[in-house]
């Protein structure tokens, strides 16, 4: 992998880790499925330009990747913070998408497992059960699952994005926001109702229009298109486990800025996730080769 790849990819994750406060931020003003509309509808704005160029993939990707990553992922993650998941843990618990990528690799691209990468889920699945028996009852837990299932869209987000091979990776973003801000507007207007959408608009602060912009300019268009270029680039098992680095970025952003603390169970829990996950998915990376 490219010097200059490894260097982009510990960009992105290091935008992905702050990106958790900015959600925290942005679900003080919106509903989670209303703050998620709009972070796309912002994304999707390049295609009052670009519309005559058409999409860079076939329209079966564009279509899944859109309700994979924009109406899956972000919905289920944005749902599960709102509802009590601390952001800091839902950074940790989101990067389970890197062995259920591998999973899904094997299961959809040949990628069959190596005892290895089996011990590795395993330690990593005992980890979230750690964490989940610290959460206990409520919202909280209900969150994690909610991450969890977030984290498998990621997943399948991840294969879509390596099927669609892109060479255009920014275009696909753009056209893969437009996809997901129908559903999503259609998902609030039925669940969190007309009169709360007008609401959080017509009350929007600066740091509420901030977030949508932050998440929309650089968690979408220049992170997101960085990684889906990676994917296109590299083997998704190789881009994965940069991925691990957005936990360090997220809980310790969260802490600082939030104030939000970890209790020893679930530190212990986030280690066994991390170090599972790394187990997984690593493999050496000779920085300065492509493989």
């Amino acid at each position: 992998m490219r010097a200059r790849d490894v260097l982009v990819a510990v960009l992105v994750a290091a935008a992905w880790g702050f990106t958790f406060v900015v959600i925290k931020v942005g679900l003080r003003d919106f509903p989670p499925l209303l703050f998620s509309a709009l972070r796309f509808l912002v994304a999707a704005l390049p295609l009052l330009w670009l519309w005559r160029e058409g999409p860079p993939a076939p329209w079966k990707y564009v279509v899944g990747l859109g309700l994979a990553l924009g109406v899956g992922m972000f919905s289920l993650l944005f749902i599960g913070i709102d509802v009590g998941l601390p952001a800091g843990l839902a950074s940790l618990v989101a990067q389970t998408q890197a062995f259920f990528t591998a999973l899904l690799a094997a299961l959809l691209l040949g990628e069959r497992p190596t005892r290895r990468q089996l011990a590795g889920m395993a330690l990593a699945a005992g980890g979230i059960a750690v964490i989940a028996a610290d959460i206990g009852g409520g919202g909280s837990l209900l969150g994690l699952v909610l991450v969890l299932g977030a984290a498998l869209a990621w997943a399948v987000a991840n294969i879509v994005t390596k099927l669609a091979g892109a060479s255009d990776a920014l275009r696909l973003v753009i056209w893969m926001s437009a996809v997901a801000v129908l559903p999503l507007f259609g998902l609030s207007w039925a669940f969190e109702g007309g009169g709360r959408m007008a609401a959080a608009l017509w009350g929007m602060s600066w740091l509420g229009a901030g977030a949508v912009v932050f998440q929309s300019l650089i968690a979408t268009l220049a992170a997101l298109g960085a990684w889906s270029l990676l994917l296109a680039r590299y083997p998704a098992s190789l881009v994965a486990p940069f991925s691990l680095l957005v936990p360090v970025f997220g809980m310790s952003s969260t802490a600082l800025l939030l104030g939000e603390t970890v209790s020893g169970a679930k530190l212990a829990g986030a280690a066994l996730v991390m170090i599972g996950l790394a187990v997984t998915v690593t493999r050496p990376v000779r920085i300065g080769k492509r493989p």
